[in-house]
């Protein structure tokens, strides 16, 4: 081969040498660590009761029942309580519902079963009993059940109401 051409081959052979990436000689790993705290919440809501219309001269009570929802995480323990409500002189033997016009009330009570003998209250002695489960992570459907105590013949014509709070502790 003449000097000219092995000069040229070299020239070439050294110039593709550093045109060319080199090629990996190793590697290097790392472990990345991901990590979450799944947190103890729960969320409730109360759908209304409405006993609709009542009478009061008929010597019966008046039944109704709701529910409230209760979505807690997944296996946290939680109970549910009612106060006794805004009617005027309320107590848990004896929830009242307020006229909108005038001073009449009517006599009524939330139970936790359809029996009406479990008072939903706080769960303190004497303040009726609280509704207890754990959570699923989805909702939890409870039933509550009402009744106007009968033999109130001194109620007004007129529309009645109450509030009552509930909460979830957890």
């Amino acid at each position: 081969m003449n000097s000219f051409f092995r000069r040229a081959a070299i020239a070439f052979v050294a110039s593709a040498a550093f045109a060319a990436p080199a090629a990996a000689a190793g590697s290097a790993n790392s472990n990345m660590t991901v990590s979450a705290n799944v947190t103890a919440n729960c969320v409730v809501s109360a759908a209304p009761m409405a006993f609709g219309a009542f009478d009061a001269t008929s010597g019966n009570p008046g039944n109704a029942s709701t529910s409230i929802s209760v979505t807690c995480t997944n296996g946290l323990d939680w109970s549910a309580s009612a106060d006794a409500g805004t009617g005027e002189g309320a107590t848990f033997a004896q929830r009242r519902l307020d006229a909108a016009v005038g001073s009449s009330q009517l006599a009524y009570n939330l139970f936790t079963d359809s029996n009406r003998s479990n008072v939903w209250g706080t769960g303190v002695e004497g303040d009726g009993v609280l509704i207890e489960d754990t959570g699923t992570g989805s909702a939890q459907i409870v039933p509550i059940y009402g009744r106007i105590e009968s033999g109130q013949t001194a109620a007004e014509v007129g529309n009645y109401s109450d509030t009552v709070q509930v909460t979830v502790s957890y």
